[in-house]
């Protein structure tokens, strides 16, 4: 049934596309399109066009690069609800990705709203920034020689243009956009990096703002990256406690603390050699479990309540020695989010907003070196940032944010990335604000619990103070895997 009902809401769409949108202030032509999961999981009719901006937005001469546009009409065609413009994360994520990816959680916004897609220019189909370097999991992403050598290689492909794939210069992209759409007002969903889209958005154009929805916030006051390691114990340890005070995880895995404790000794600096079936092909394959894979798979398990409810198990597991099945989840994770991410633009966001702030901040090496994750991470971005083109930063993007925009704030309570405590700084200036925390939830509430009837009744009315939230009184993480099978009935 959910099926027939995406491919009619899209037949409707398609057949009544008379709104706002198709009155393009531009000249703006839609024309029918469909999007595909980059996995090909899943796909979405729409209406789409490619809008042409100034790569370099400070060169009046500057070369045009195309970007992509995607509206998905909503059902509603009599209304005047503002149309919700969906910001990805990442940094170097589609929001046409993410939006066919999580397409059922926009389904009671999309009612009222019409859905905007814009691939954040270098990324998905907007003049994309690829370039490929050492898997997360593997010896070579510790490595200094190997990272420096795929920065140069991704540099060298991909030019100096590259300097131009700023948040600055996409936030200048989504008002065009809005401009040759012809809406007057606009609300934004950002996720995890598209909340910095967001907010950067908020400061530039208030005046075309109804409503703004964050979903793992950043702080706009921190630069990304220093906070991660110690933000990622805390997370872990959030779910150790979870499961002991849960009767049957607690009960299958008694030791999970020095479980866990005892893997991050070992695995600090030995190797051990394992064989898996590849996740991908089913082959074999060898590799080494080391530091960087210990890492990388707890710190992608931790990012959902549903792939947390795992780690118990695999980490006892591990701790007995067998460490196949804890690898093969590092492995099949890092390949997805590859191929979902743009890393040239990953690489000029962080390298240009983030990277540059590292030295003012007093960074407590010895304390990160004690978590899990180590400073592997800012160590490698110390070495592909010295050698990459740096682009324009708004001068005030870390500073306070002070918005009267009605803002909604989603956290999960186990955030490795995004804590709560992330969204409670960034909201100390929004006048007009909720913040909703959901217990035991890790990153992007999207389609936790009744989290999509809230988005949706908040941007219906966007009073932030009246909406009634009390569903999530009832929301519970996903139940721990005590076995192979799945959790317990």
């Amino acid at each position: 049934m959910r099926r027939f009902s995406a491919y009619l809401r899209a037949a409707l769409a398609a057949a009544f596309f008379c709104g706002a949108a198709a009155r393009a202030g531009e000249g703006l032509a839609l024309e029918e399109c469909r999007l595909e999961h980059p996995l090909r999981l899943a796909s979405v009719d729409a209406r789409c066009a490619k809008l042409r901006v100034p790569e370099d937005r400070s060169s009046a001469g500057s070369p045009r690069i195309s970007l992509r546009i995607a509206v998905i009409a909503a059902l509603n065609r009599r209304g005047a609800a503002s149309p919700l413009f969906i910001l990805a994360g990442g940094p170097g994520q589609a929001a046409s990705a993410l939006y066919v990816s999580y397409a059922g959680a926009f389904a009671r916004i999309n009612r009222n709203h019409d859905v905007v897609l814009v691939d954040q220019r270098g990324t998905g189909a907007s003049s994309p920034m690829q370039c490929s370097f050492p898997d997360d999991w593997s010896e070579a992403a510790n490595s200094p020689e190997s990272i420096r050598a795929a920065g140069r290689t991704c540099v060298n492909k991909l030019g100096d243009r590259v300097r131009s794939f700023t948040t600055a210069a996409a936030v200048q992209d989504l008002d065009a956009v809005r401009r040759a759409l012809g809406y007057e007002r606009i609300d934004l969903y950002g996720a995890s990096y598209g909340t910095r889209v967001a907010m950067s958005y908020m400061r530039r154009y208030p005046q075309h703002l109804e409503a703004v929805i964050l979903d793992g916030v950043t702080d706009p006051e921190r630069p990304i990256g220093p906070d991660t390691p110690e933000d990622g114990e805390r997370a872990i340890a959030a779910i150790i406690a979870r499961c002991a005070a849960d009767g049957g995880c607690r009960k299958a895995f008694p030791s999970l603390a020095a479980d866990f404790n005892g893997l991050k000794a070992r695995f600090g600096t030995a190797t051990a050699a394992i064989r898996i079936s590849d996740p991908s092909s089913g082959d074999d394959m060898s590799l080494d479990f080391n530091h960087a894979m210990f890492a990388a798979s707890l710190r992608m398990l931790s990012y959902s309540a549903p792939q947390a409810s795992m780690l118990p198990q695999l980490i006892h597991r591990a701790a007995m020695g067998e460490l196949a099945p804890l690898a093969a989840q590092a492995v099949m994770t890092s390949r997805q989010l590859g191929d979902q991410l743009a890393i040239g633009m990953q690489n000029t966001v962080v390298c240009s907003e983030d990277w540059p702030f590292f030295a003012g901040m007093k960074l407590d090496r010895p304390a990160l070196q004690k978590t899990y994750q180590g400073t592997d991470q800012l160590d490698g971005l110390n070495v592909i940032c010295a050698q990459w083109p740096r682009g324009p930063v708004d001068a005030d993007l870390h500073a306070p944010l002070h918005s009267a925009t009605p803002t909604l704030l989603l956290s999960g309570e186990a955030d490795p990335v995004t804590p709560p405590a992330s969204a409670e700084r960034a909201a100390r200036y929004l006048t007009r604000h909720r913040h909703l925390i959901l217990s035991g939830e890790g990153h992007g509430q999207l389609a936790t619990s009744c989290v999509p009837r809230l988005m949706a009744e908040f941007l219906d009315h966007p009073q932030p103070a009246l909406l009634d939230a009390t569903c999530l009184n009832a929301h519970r993480p996903a139940a721990f895997f005590l076995g192979a099978s799945g959790p317990a009935p």
